[in-house]
């Protein structure tokens, strides 16, 4: 999973960044798991993978907020 900067993330629709957030959590539970089980070495990888879900989620909401104002 390749870092994209956010006018990449903007030119995704909406199934491909519900993808793109689901792949983010799963990437997440798996470096949690191995920080549990200690085999994880580089930490600065929980932040960047809770930084990227939230990036992500800002996106959606940007979008929600704007069909809405749309309507």
């Amino acid at each position: 999973m390749a870092d994209k900067n956010a006018a990449d993330l903007r030119r995704l629709s909406d199934e491909n960044l519900n993808k793109e957030i689901n792949e983010a959590y799963r990437a997440l539970f798996t470096l949690r798991f191995q920080h549990a089980s200690r085999q994880l070495e580089n930490y600065r990888e929980l932040r960047t993978a809770r930084r990227r879900i939230a990036r992500l989620r800002t996106l959606k909401r940007e979008r929600e907020l704007a069909a809405d104002a749309g309507e």
